[in-house]
């Protein structure tokens, strides 16, 4: 039996309050390692960071069914199966992908949880309250100010370089989204994060989480590896002293070597394994 060839493509999946853009040094970095890079954004999300926030509607009318397909098919259409990189809400829909058997495995950087994490720490609901405070905002696109993405995304930043960070990548969040996944774990039935934790043909996937992340901190991404339970490769790493805009923070050269040498290790046919979820 021949061994499944090394992916030499690799797709990057933003996430909420930012656009591909966010993916603009890790973009050039691994092209210079010889892959090929795809940033794809989510439908409406093509025009640049500036006209989003001029004009946010498209994001106000996004829904998590309609990112996963299109997502689906920019993976779809790749010769052969990609690693596929995910930052924040961007590390769910790589889990998305994934338990459809798309990409060959899955890295999710400081991720948010898939259907049946409750986990919430306080962190998290105060980075998130600017969309969460009022239900009227699951109709609209939600922005936050200067000092909510310091506290939210930049953290480990001075004010400066975060009101930097913040003109650079920030654009509004779809209220609606944020809003399901709130309410999907008191809800009947599986909701639009649902992934079978007992899927044992799904990829290899590895959560990376910055050790100051306030959005999606620590105890979120060992909660989500621990719910699975199927038969295949399920880890965690921990970066201390990084916060949620891991992708920009000085030092992020390392962290994204060590992914993809880990993404390539288990693309090729490690064996099965669950460990790191404690």
């Amino acid at each position: 039996m021949t061994a499944p060839s090394a992916p030499d493509t690799i797709v990057l999946v933003h996430g909420f309050w930012v656009t591909p853009r966010s993916w603009e040094n890790w973009k050039t970095h691994y092209e210079s390692r010889g892959f090929r890079v795809l940033t794809p954004a989510y439908p409406g999300f093509e025009v640049e960071v500036e006209a989003l926030n001029a004009d946010p509607t498209p994001i106000a009318e996004s829904t998590l069914p309609r990112i996963v397909e299109h997502l689906a098919g920019v993976v779809r259409e790749l010769d052969k199966p990609p690693i596929l990189i995910g930052h924040s809400a961007g590390g769910t829909l790589v889990q998305l992908l994934l338990d459809r058997g798309l990409g060959a495995v899955g890295v999710a950087l400081n991720s948010a949880p898939t259907e049946g994490v409750r986990v919430l720490p306080l962190s998290q609901l105060r980075s998130a309250w600017a969309v969460l405070k009022n239900p009227a905002n699951r109709h609209k696109a939600v922005g936050l100010t200067e000092d909510q993405w310091h506290y939210a995304f930049a953290n480990t930043w001075d004010e400066e370089e975060s009101r930097a960070l913040y003109r650079r990548y920030h654009i509004p969040a779809p209220g609606g989204i944020l809003w399901s996944t709130v309410l999907a774990n008191l809800m009947p039935g599986p909701q639009d994060a649902h992934v079978d934790y007992e899927n044992d043909a799904r990829p290899p996937l590895l959560f990376v989480s910055g050790g100051e992340d306030h959005i999606q901190p620590p105890s979120v991404q060992r909660s989500n590896a621990r719910h699975y339970s199927g038969n295949t490769v399920t880890e965690v790493k921990e970066y201390p002293g990084y916060a949620h805009l891991l992708p920009a923070q000085a030092g992020w050269e390392r962290i994204a070597d060590e992914v993809l040498e880990w993404a390539l290790a288990h693309a090729t046919g490690s064996p099965p394994k669950v460990t790191g979820a404690s």
